[in-house]
């Protein structure tokens, strides 16, 4: 524990400096601004951000990112309080009674309110970041190829389950087919050229950025074209500051609210938006005035605003201990640091042991940053929000096109990036979810290598990945998270609760 203590001092004062103070200032201030306008999401941002950094060190680039992606949670609860347009899907339960509250006049009161909430959310999830990831991290050193292979598995079933609740399939659909993306091109045991048709430019395989760029980000300019106009509300934003004894009235909430938020983020694939409905479902259960939530509830509008936020954190342990993200912008910021040379995972507490901690003085900053700009620069943001989205549009265009071709200076992965965005377009139109899609490329880099590993290891048997006691559990939890969702199990396990329920009557 002192160890941490001191690896977190060394990393907190190593970060303070004036470049890197100035760097945290404008990240999170962009990552606001993404966040607040509808139709620039949090993954979007990180993921044109990522273009940005390539050649920045990997400290640099990374601190960068994570500003970015707290600053877009919380940025957009601007739009959710003033137009009930939430700017991120984090922010659909803010606008529940952010909205009403701005319709009463009390815009400053929320924009404070959800402001404060979210530094709390996230300071909490710090917390809970650098005391839970070296645990699972030291674990997770027990792990060997035929784990690995299970963990990849059940890092694309869970995200899949998880982005598509109506019908995982469409989630696993998406997941494989990354899967199936990250093998083209020449594998890296025997220099086997597969899936490149004869076609010099695919040999060597799709590269994540471009691809991570298209599907998220001019998939993105596709479908925000469809969007209709919105207007600001006209309010007067007046004090922004909330009263001391405003928010510890709300103690029991916010400390609840940022308990859930961080462990719902851990889990692989839920992301923000769960985070903030539970946080506030909760609240209200617990209410003293439940009446109150959906009519302009300080308490409703702190708990989802806490809950995402938390959630932010709580989405970095498992990036950082397994190399699973918790969140679609947690997936993107794990492809972005193994673009940057680290790599997260169970190793990580061998090859980068600092890292961790570097991240949680990341987090610091980052909140801290997000707290003192969030309340100093209210009424000059709201005016961004009148910048009609025509004009923003082709702004993002050439960043991804600019990011992509930066990367190895070539047209092809232009045309990779355009190829990805139109697949993201129509995946979306029938709703299938990015976000698999994505993980699967990363894991896919994890899940090959490993697989044949394995069977070089075992001389072709298939035994040890179902006979080694983890792998064994990560194969279970993995069949039964499909099993889950499968009707005929559903319809089993109701038999089998009612059977017990009537024998214990007896």
């Amino acid at each position: 524990m002192f160890e941490g203590l001191q690896m977190f001092s060394e990393a907190l004062m190593g970060f303070l400096n004036p470049k890197n103070i100035f760097d945290v200032l404008w990240a999170t201030q962009l990552g606001i601004i993404v966040g607040m306008l509808p139709g620039l999401t949090a993954t979007m941002g990180v993921a044109l951000m990522t273009t940005l950094t390539f050649k920045m060190a990997t400290e640099n680039a990374v601190i960068i990112l994570v500003c970015m992606y707290i600053g877009a949670i919380y940025g957009g609860s601007r739009s959710a309080i003033l137009l009930n347009i939430p700017g991120t899907p984090a922010n659909a339960a803010t606008a529940v009674d952010g909205y009403p509250l701005a319709k009463q006049g009390r815009a400053g009161e929320a924009i404070g309110i959800s402001t404060t909430g979210s530094f709390l959310g996230s300071v909490i999830g710090m917390f809970m970041l650098a005391f839970f990831t070296p645990l699972i991290g030291n674990f997770a050193l027990k792990f060997q190829s035929y784990e690995f292979f299970w963990l990849s598995i059940f890092g694309i079933v869970i995200c899949g389950n998880l982005t598509a609740p109506k019908d995982p399939l469409k989630g696993w659909i998406a997941g494989f087919l990354g899967l199936f993306v990250s093998t083209i091109g020449m594998e890296n045991m025997h220099a086997f050229k597969r899936f490149s048709f004869g076609w010099h430019a695919l040999t060597g395989g799709i590269s994540l950025l471009p691809a991570m760029v298209g599907a998220f980000g001019f998939a993105e300019i596709i479908m925000v074209m469809k969007f209709p106009k919105y207007e600001v509300v006209k309010t007067k934003i007046e004090r922004v500051v909330p009263r001391v004894k405003d928010v510890l009235k709300y103690w029991k909430t916010i400390i609840r609210s940022g308990i859930v938020g961080t462990f719902i983020g851990a889990v692989p694939g839920v992301g923000e938006d769960i985070a903030a409905w539970v946080s506030y479902d909760l609240a209200r259960r617990s209410s003293k005035h439940p009446e109150e939530y959906g009519k302009g509830s300080i308490e409703g509008l702190i708990s989802a605003e806490t809950g995402n936020n938390a959630c932010v954190a709580g989405a970095m342990i498992p990036v950082l201990s397994l190399a699973i993200p918790g969140s679609a912008p947690a997936a993107v910021l794990l492809a972005a640091m193994f673009i940057h040379g680290v790599r997260p995972g169970p190793l990580i507490m061998i090859e980068f042991p600092s890292f961790i901690y570097q991240v949680v003085a990341m987090v610091l900053l980052a909140t801290t940053a997000m707290l003192i700009l969030g309340l100093s620069m209210v009424k000059s943001l709201v005016k961004v929000l009148t910048i009609p989205r025509q004009k923003l549009m082709p702004i993002v265009f050439v960043l991804c096109v600019v990011g992509s071709f930066a990367l190895q200076a070539r047209l092809f992965d232009v045309g990779v990036m355009i190829t990805f965005g139109i697949i993201g377009y129509y995946m979306r139109e029938m709703e299938y979810p990015v976000a698999p899609l994505v993980l699967g490329i990363i894991l896919g880099s994890i899940l090959d290598p490993n697989l044949r590993r394995a069977l070089i290891i075992s001389d072709g048997s298939l035994a040890p990945f179902f006979t080694r006691p983890i792998s064994l559990v990560v194969f279970l939890i993995t069949l039964l998270t499909i099993l889950s969702k499968m009707k005929w199990f559903q319809r089993l396990i109701s038999s089998v609760v009612q059977g017990v329920k009537v024998v214990f009557k007896r």
